[in-house]
């Protein structure tokens, strides 16, 4: 039993590792599933077998990314921004990939993506800043629900410009900007 489960582990490895190195080729709206079983040499129905279609294979390659960074950010970094660099660390180690998902039909996926890692980063960001004040889990989520669109946006500008400038740079002028105000909000929260 324990050998079958390590040998599915492997075949759908095989699976993913073939499906990254055809994505670092070419836009994901060109690969396909006859494709990807070439490349790693299992046949059609293994596929079928873990996986409904390429857009699964996608959705789950891009689930395990946010378990991890999950994981991660638990690890207690000093400032959010860390936790958030940390986080995108498959986009930064596969800027070919993501720019291939970025222009596909599929974008959504990765949209959706950097909202999970980022959402939770920010909430806890956003409760550090709230000190004394007693602030509804609502307007904390709000809060960084703002801030997550916003740094979201701004990295998928950063993609779409090709992912020249470095990441950190954007990170931490957002990070500036976020820090100065973040209490204010809050403290304004408290009138309504």
């Amino acid at each position: 039993r324990r050998t079958e489960k390590r040998m599915a582990q492997f075949t759908k490895q095989a699976i993913i590792n073939s499906f990254l190195k055809l994505l670092e080729e070419m836009p994901l709206d060109k690969i396909t599933v006859k494709d990807i079983v070439e490349d790693c040499g299992v046949n059609r129905n293994t596929f079928y077998y873990y996986y409904h279609d390429v857009y699964a294979l996608l959705e789950e390659l891009f689930s395990d990314e946010i378990r991890r960074a999950m994981e991660e950010e638990h690890r207690g970094y000093e400032t959010w921004q860390q936790g958030f660099l940390e986080s995108l660390q498959f986009v930064m180690e596969n800027k070919k990939i993501i720019e291939h998902i970025y222009h596909s039909i599929s974008r959504e996926q990765l949209e959706q993506y950097l909202y999970d890692v980022t959402d939770d980063i920010l909430v806890q960001f956003v409760r550090t800043q709230t000190g004394e004040l007693t602030v509804r889990e609502e307007t904390i989520r709000f809060v960084a629900s703002i801030y997550k669109f916003a740094l979201v946006g701004m990295i998928l500008e950063w993609i779409r410009d090709g992912m020249k400038s470095e990441l950190l740079e954007i990170i931490d002028r957002v990070g500036y900007l976020f820090e100065g105000v973040t209490r204010q909000i809050l403290e304004k929260s408290l009138d309504k």
